[in-house]
């Protein structure tokens, strides 16, 4: 076998080992979460719930695949593949650290978010395929969410890529060593001698809203809205349609988390310049998975229309001001 298909194919199986493991704990993490931010118990069972994730999989795992009658058989197989597919080879390309990356690519910000259109497809397939109506109440919903969001993320994104000149997310996250005053969350860098840009604070606060609502996240879950739609687009779904669909919304928050460790955070760089690492990338992304949880499971479900002019009336208009001004200050400094 040609050696680089066989890296190929290791990045690939590291990967998928890698999702499946965050979308198993990060699970339990999330219930011993909502346990404790709602003062009620969490799974204590199993050693305290470190065994419920396996035996939630393995039950998927040897259920029967039911398809509801009248339903688009194609469609409705594919759409969980749809939905899992592309979060795993969002990974091959994101570096942990400046050796661990299965892939580096000179477009790599452009490749993550060309698999991440995927995600609505596989909704919208989802809901048309099982031909239920809240199934398609739900495709509907997440297909204008994906479209509204996708807008203000972009910005933000051609934001960072013209402050680094590059779409690399290695070196996006290199050009940020050196401590903390050198990430581009803060709106004063001193990587290039001094260079004001007030703005990337909110920049930040953006790309972590759209984040939010990309991966379907309450208070965005508009896709979902179980008292609603009592499921969303996966109503008719069981055994591991369910759980593809399950593990492909944990790989999508874990890539999330990752594109706003690389865009703002540093990446791997530690705060205080010394000793950058996969450890610190690792602690970036989890707390800010910590803070998902934690607002998941704080704010109530917004409605459709507040959810749609939040990014059409506030935060497109924002981000295309901020787009405007780094050009200025970057043409002026």
């Amino acid at each position: 076998m040609d050696l680089t298909i066989f890296n190929a194919v290791i990045a690939v199986v590291i990967a998928i080992a890698f999702a499946a493991a965050n979308a198993a704990y990060l699970v339990l993490a999330e219930r011993r979460g909502a346990g404790r931010i709602q003062r009620r118990p969490g799974p204590n069972v199993n050693l305290f719930g470190i065994l419920q994730p396996p035996c939630d999989g393995i039950k998927l795992m040897t259920k029967q695949l039911m398809i509801p009658g009248g339903a688009d058989k194609a469609l409705f197989m594919v759409a969980p593949v749809l939905a899992m597919a592309p979060a795993i080879m969002s990974f091959v390309t994101i570096p942990f650290s400046d050796t661990i990356v299965a892939h580096s690519m000179n477009i790599g910000v452009l490749m993550i978010f060309a698999f991440a259109s995927f995600g609505g497809m596989a909704i919208l397939l989802a809901g048309w395929g099982s031909r239920n109506k809240y199934g398609v109440m739900a495709a509907v919903r997440a297909v204008s969410q994906n479209i509204s969001y996708e807008v203000p993320m972009l910005i933000t994104v051609i934001t960072v890529v013209m402050m680094t000149g590059s779409m690399d997310l290695r070196e996006i996250s290199l050009s940020q060593s050196g401590g903390i005053w050198n990430w581009n969350i803060f709106p004063i860098s001193m990587k290039d001698g001094f260079m004001l840009q007030p703005m990337m604070p909110i920049s930040f606060l953006i790309f972590f809203i759209c984040s939010l609502a990309e991966t379907n996240r309450a208070p965005f879950d508009l896709g979902e809205a179980e008292s609603e739609l009592v499921a969303g687009f996966h109503t008719e779904y069981g055994s591991m349609g369910f759980g593809l669909f399950f593990m492909g919304e944990y790989a999508n928050i874990v890539i999330g988390a990752s594109l706003i460790t690389i865009l703002f955070l540093g990446g791997w760089d530690c705060p205080l310049g010394l000793y950058p690492g996969v450890w610190w990338f690792l602690l970036k992304i989890y707390l800010l998975i910590f803070s998902f949880i934690w607002i998941r499971w704080t704010f109530p479900r917004t409605t459709i229309y507040g959810l749609l002019n939040l990014s059409w009336k506030i935060l497109i208009p924002i981000s295309l001001f901020n787009l405007l001004l780094t050009a200025g200050l970057l043409k002026v400094f």
